[in-house]
């Protein structure tokens, strides 16, 4: 089930990029001029971290290539905050690691960070 934000306006398309990975895996040269791409970064959803993770993917495995490993990277987004996903994203970009794995590895380790964090809040005694 999806859950979309109401349009007032009349003819007003909302596309969300969640719902088009997998058929972007196979057609990855639709995604860089696509509508849900544009919208996507105009609702900060598609942030500078995944441009500059597109560009180094790119650089490494070729356009095509490269666009398919940031479609599979998009995947753990449907599922984890987007802080934890754009955290996960920008730490491996810094590693230099630019698959799909290691994003989802550090997009784990990112989310386990935050619950520990907000685990170890609730610990501390007020006062």
């Amino acid at each position: 089930m999806a859950r979309h934000e109401r349009l007032i306006a009349k003819g007003v398309v909302r596309l969300d990029l969640d719902h088009y990975p997998e058929v972007l895996v196979r057609k990855p040269r639709a995604f860089p001029g696509s509508t849900f791409l544009e919208q996507a970064r105009s609702a900060g959803r598609f942030t500078p971290v995944h441009d500059a993770w597109w560009d180094q993917a790119r650089k490494i495995h070729g356009e095509r290539d490269g666009t398919r490993a940031l479609i599979e990277v998009l995947l753990p987004g449907r599922h984890l905050p987007h802080e934890h996903v754009v955290a996960g994203r920008a730490a491996a970009l810094r590693a230099g690691a630019m698959t799909a794995d290691a994003v989802a590895l550090e997009v784990r380790k990112a989310a386990r960070s935050s619950r520990l964090w907000t685990d170890r809040l609730r610990m501390t005694p007020k006062g």
